[in-house]
């Protein structure tokens, strides 16, 4: 089997409530984009994939797929391990031709993605919900919504002040008590002083962990942090492959670990992780960035497989305006059942990818 041709589209979906307006305190938006990926083979085989390109400068889809087609056509698009070792793309371009790759490899064995991963270990995946940042009165009023939906974990931005962080948080607390695992996510908007003050405040509120709230350089830092507080640590922006995996466990820097694809390279490192994650003992979270299908479905298929992946995974899929599949993935009570069909188990839908396409 050949690669013969690599489509890349980027889309901007809107989002609904609850989801949107969605607020960091980095700005507040309404959308999400992402790339999608096609890549077809000689035997009439197609494979997708995602990465998110949200807020992301000077993005172009003609130039992915421009230079994705220059180096993928004429190769084998099974051996994802040779893929890894040569492929000269950056990151995000990387994980989601990967995606693609790992489609195709499913379809060609027809098997699910997570029986090729190693096995299904959990045929549902539980989805952890996402709000941004909320007032008290309004975070009580989301927290009820999300328990009342079936969601048993839910995750908040914060950052914008630490005051506000903590009013948010106890108006959680206030409306459903302890029936919400409940984790925060600054996005690296402290300082490692600032950051132990507000996790020593969090620590009456029984937090699941407190994440990133630091950036991600010196690690030291947030080995610092962790002796700080009770508040357990969770790293996502510090996770960037298995190798950071490990010196993060060195050092003693987090209790949870959050990879994402885009950042990691691809759905096989994120697995990798998960093997490093478990020899440790620490649970690993895969990381949303606003996803449509692939991507979503990438992420069942992961934690599906891989018994690191032990808890909620993030998820924001619910609050699309519609996927660009033909089928989107059917969320219940908060959990998403494991595509049976062979690879991701999704297809894109040309009519959806092309309402929604942006000219780049």
């Amino acid at each position: 089997m050949k690669i013969t041709r690599v489509r890349i589209t980027v889309v901007e979906v809107p989002q609904v409530a609850p989801v949107a307006p969605y607020r960091s305190h980095i700005r507040t938006s309404s959308t999400t984009r992402s790339a999608i990926i096609r890549v077809d083979t000689d035997e009439g085989l197609a494979g997708w994939g995602e990465h998110n390109v949200n807020f992301l400068p000077n993005v172009s889809a003609r130039r992915m797929e421009q230079k994705a087609q220059e180096w993928l056509a004429g190769r084998d698009p099974l051996n994802i391990e040779l893929y890894h070792r040569e492929c000269p793309f950056e990151t995000r371009l990387k994980s989601g031709v990967e995606m693609a790759l790992w489609d195709l490899r499913g379809k060609a064995a027809g098997l699910p993605l997570a029986v090729l991963l190693g096995g299904i270990i959990r045929p549902e995946v539980e989805l952890a919900a996402c709000m941004g940042i909320q007032s008290y009165e309004r975070a009580g009023e989301m927290a009820r919504y999300y328990v009342e939906q079936g969601y048993t974990t839910l995750k908040t931005k914060a950052g914008s002040d630490m005051q506000e962080d903590l009013d948010m948080v106890r108006g959680v607390r206030d409306a459903v008590g302890g029936r919400l695992k409940l984790r925060i996510d600054p996005n690296r908007a402290y300082t490692p002083q600032q950051a132990a003050e507000l996790a020593r405040r969090l620590e009456e509120y029984d937090l699941e962990y407190f994440e990133q709230p630091i950036p991600a350089e010196p690690l030291a830092d947030a080995a610092w942090l962790r002796r700080q507080t009770r508040t357990p640590i969770a790293l996502n922006e510090s996770v960037t492959d298995p190798a950071s995996v490990w010196e993060i466990l060195k050092a003693g820097a987090a209790a949870f670990i959050l990879p994402d694809t885009p950042q990691a390279g691809g759905i096989g490192p994120c697995v990798k992780i998960g093997h490093v994650c478990e020899a440790a003992g620490i649970p690993c979270i895969m990381h949303c960035g606003h996803d449509l299908g692939p991507k979503t479905a990438a992420m069942v298929h992961v934690a599906a497989a891989c018994p690191a992946y032990s808890l909620a995974n993030d998820s924001t899929y619910y609050g699309v305006e519609r996927d660009i599949t033909i089928e989107p993935l059917p969320i219940v009570r908060g959990r998403i059942a494991v595509p049976t069909r062979p690879g991701l188990g999704v297809e894109g839908d040309p009519e959806q990818i092309a309402r929604y396409a942006v000219d780049c």
